[in-house]
């Protein structure tokens, strides 16, 4: 059985990583104070990403919340890029019956749904279709999980 908690993965460029935009670990933080549990990881590479979704996996977590930098057909961590379909192959076993939300730049759309819904079974795939700053991500995404917790703490539907 899974846990309504949300298991939050960031990577960010160098430049983002100097200027402490870490959109991610802000939102962990506000999270927790309000209650919702939650883990943090910071990755660089997709080697460190397949090992941290084997966390999320024996986590039982039922949400997964990717922190990215991204453009209509890539997720970009700080020292990889990976294809839409990449990520569809990579996730398939982690986000069955699971809910992915995205915080990277105009990489929620139809692509990444067709490449990663089918094979995996994700109940669903939230995030921004276009651009967004990083300071209106971490108060929409603050505010979004506040509100559907507060709606229903065992459940999004």
């Amino acid at each position: 059985m899974t846990k309504p908690s949300i298991f939050i993965i960031e990577s960010l460029t160098f430049d983002d990583e100097k200027k402490e935009r870490f959109e991610g670990k802000f939102l962990s933080h506000i999270l927790r104070l309000g209650g919702i549990e939650t883990k943090y990881y910071y990755i660089r590479t997709k080697n460190e990403l397949k090992v941290v979704l084997d966390k999320f996996y024996d986590s039982t977590y039922r949400y997964l919340h990717i922190s990215c930098h991204g453009d209509k057909n890539t997720l970009a961590l700080t020292l990889d890029e990976i294809t839409h379909e990449e990520f569809g192959k990579l996730t398939e076993v982690y986000l069955y019956k699971k809910r992915l939300f995205l915080s990277a730049c105009s990489a929620t759309n139809r692509h990444l749904a067709e490449k990663v819904m089918p094979i995996s079974n994700c109940y669903s795939i939230i995030g921004p279709a276009n651009n967004i700053q990083f300071n209106d991500a971490a108060i929409i995404w603050a505010a979004f999980y506040h509100l559907i917790f507060k709606a229903n703490e065992r459940a999004m539907k």
